[in-house]
């Protein structure tokens, strides 16, 4: 369990990590000043890969239910990774938080119910320094994964992405990090987390005379789609890159994921 900081505009949140699924509590009044907090809580705690968040927004007062408009933009910030459900508990009878958009249920363990198991055998992630070698272990990491998931011919692409990613961490963030990998049906999404604010930027094609910048060309080259999210304290790099089945559709496990249909009302 851990407590959230209690920020200048008074809401809390509190994270239960003990449940199949992390359970999210906020606590206080969510307008237009408090959505930012509400917004890097959960940044925060989607960041970690979780296959779905329940959203426990009994204690949260809605004085303006436009204001519940940062739980959908949360959910769309995420769509591409790490894809997961969200999903909120409120008190039966309390419609309000409807206006969010998202799956609303009475209670975290009536959503939780509804989920399902979580299947860990689609997930696997490692911690690693940012030194010589850590590349190649990444890239062990991802033919493991492929072998694993029957994903043979994304061995090759995903190599080239987490290798990508891993030198950049080790080049220019020089801080620890983590490799995050997720099977999606057909899809395989390669991501790395580390402690520096900065966003990549890819401009384009890179001049054949330029020194460098060629990294987030081959991850443009290879990925269906890549993109960053920016976190307090860090950044996650992530890509998502298809296998066989070219027609699958990037979040589609949010229905053959977990057990919740998409959108699920309680």
């Amino acid at each position: 369990m851990h407590n959230g900081a209690i920020m200048a505009s008074a809401v809390r949140h509190l994270v239960e990590h003990g449940q199949p699924y992390p359970v999210v509590r906020l606590t206080g009044v969510l307008d237009a000043a408090t959505a930012p907090t509400v917004r890097i809580a959960l940044l925060d705690v989607l960041a970690q890969q979780p296959e779905a968040v329940v959203v426990d927004v009994s204690g949260l007062s809605l004085p303006d239910p436009a204001a519940a408009v940062v739980l959908r933009e949360v959910e769309r910030e995420t769509a591409d990774w790490p894809a997961a459900h969200l999903v909120l508990a409120a008190p039966a009878g309390d419609g309000v938080w409807k206006s969010a958009g998202l799956p609303v249920w009475s209670t975290p363990g009536s959503a939780i119910a509804e989920l399902g198991e979580p299947d860990r055998d689609q997930y696997l992630s490692q911690n690693l320094e940012p030194v010589v070698g850590a590349a190649r272990r990444s890239r062990e990491l991802v033919t493991e994964a492929c072998g694993r998931w029957d994903l043979p011919d994304l061995a090759g692409p995903s190599c080239i992405v987490v290798t990508e990613l891993v030198n950049n961490v080790v080049a220019h963030a020089r801080t620890p990090m983590t490799v995050l990998l997720a099977r999606r049906g057909e899809l395989m999404s390669v991501a790395v987390r580390d402690q520096s604010a900065t966003i990549p930027r890819f401009d384009g094609p890179v001049a054949p005379t330029a020194y460098g910048g060629r990294g987030l060309l081959l991850i443009n080259s290879v990925a269906d789609r890549w993109g960053s999210l920016a976190l307090r304290g860090g950044k996650v790099v992530w890509a998502i890159l298809h296998g066989d089945d070219k027609d699958t559709q990037i979040g589609s496990h949010r229905r053959n994921g977990a057990g919740m249909p998409d959108p699920a009302r309680g």
